[in-house]
């Protein structure tokens, strides 16, 4: 997110587009800033509400439970951008209780932290927390990133900022000596913190850190990998002119330059002429400013039931404006279409087990989550 901001307002849902009639159907509301919406993969059906003050809530059997999943409002430091962040459960948390987060400390750093469930499987044991990686973020409070997910090779994901300010004024997104401006992989299985993944693209470089895996992003707000195929799609937040979305495709090397500063989306940035070699990833898709767009929010590959329209159909969205979108890929190109035009501040996206999409509004105390629905 480029900024958040909590204000009331009147919700109100356009026209969607003729390809895919759709609808938003509330499924909780009086949430206090909600930031991520994540399931558990354990056959619950259960979702996970992240809240940005440092609580994951959960909702199960058509409500929000009263007690939450994990409180750690004494560690987190709220708000603007930052806070409690997002939230991975390890994909045997059915059988280990492994689940992961990330948040900003009360000493403006970066943290990924494991912790346990408890005997209750609807409460977590505060007190297994084990700090896994802290990133110093000292300078500027914005851009943390912060997006955890697994991919399809097990191995866990996390999306950095890139420290903070405007223009990235120390350049760490293109230092690949720098945890910042990053989307980050490493191993989290059978060991005590974490390892490198050996196939990790600057495992083996000098100077390099070797969690690394993608670089040149500014602030990805969110990533996401498609349940079907493995693909990964990133939302990067950019400077005052452009957002993007770029594509990683399934069986990835990793390595790829995404051009932060050099590029904000398709253009120059940081030099204003003659920034690309031919060595950067461009994004497969840009849209300007302008009409109250202002931060992408990234989602999901569509792969639920209840919008067949939808399929494989990547949904995303604008924090400012509330519009929707859906983009393909057909044979190499790219297309987007507006959606719908929803009002709310989109803060996330989620997807539940059945690969339903879910959208959160960040409003403080009138957050809400949104199930996509059929018209």
């Amino acid at each position: 997110m480029r900024r958040v901001l909590a204000v009331s307002f009147c919700l109100f849902f356009l026209a969607a587009a003729a390809d895919a009639q759709i609808r938003l159907v509330k499924i909780s509301g009086n949430l206090d800033l909600p930031v991520d919406v994540a399931n558990a993969g354990d056959g619950s059906l259960r979702l996970f509400i992240v809240l940005q003050k440092g609580k994951i809530m959960v909702y199960s059997g058509g409500r929000i439970l009263t007690t939450p999943f994990l409180n750690i409002t004494d560690l987190v430091k709220c708000c603007g951008e930052q806070g409690l962040l997002s939230i991975a459960f390890h994909p045997k948390y059915k059988t280990n209780g492994f689940f992961y987060v990330n948040y900003v400390n009360t000493m403006n750093n970066l943290v990924l932290a494991r912790f346990h469930v408890s005997s209750n499987k609807n409460i977590a044991n505060k007190s297994s927390k084990k700090i896994l990686l802290t990133i110093p973020h000292p300078t500027y409070t914005n851009h943390n990133g912060g997006k955890l997910a697994f991919g399809k090779d097990g191995y866990l994901y996390l999306s950095v900022g890139d420290g903070g300010s405007g223009g990235d004024p120390n350049n760490n997104a293109q230092n690949i000596g720098k945890l910042l401006g990053k989307i980050l992989r490493i191993n989290v299985n059978n060991v005590s913190t974490y390892s490198i993944p050996p196939d990790n693209p600057f495992a083996n470089v000098t100077g390099a850190k070797k969690e690394v895996w993608a670089y040149g992003l500014r602030n990805t707000w969110r990533y996401s990998f498609d349940r079907l195929t493995g693909d990964m799609y990133i939302a990067d937040v950019g400077q005052s002119q452009y957002e993007e979305v770029d594509f990683q495709s399934a069986g990835s090397r990793g390595g790829q330059n995404y051009g932060w500063r050099k590029m904000e989306g398709f253009h120059c940035y940081n030099p204003s002429n003659n920034c690309n070699d031919g060595t950067l990833n461009l994004p497969v898709l840009e849209y300007a400013h302008g009409t109250g767009n202002c931060s992408i929010t990234g989602g999901y590959v569509y792969r639920g039931n209840s919008v067949p329209a939808l399929a494989g159909t990547y949904v995303y969205g604008d924090f400012c404006s509330g519009i929707i979108w859906g983009a393909k890929n057909n044979s190499g190109t790219w297309s987007s279409t507006q959606l719908l035009s929803t009002g709310l501040l989109i803060s996330s996206f989620g997807e539940g087990e059945k690969g339903e999409v879910y959208v959160a509004h960040h409003g403080s105390p009138n957050g809400a989550v949104y199930r996509i629905a059929n018209q």
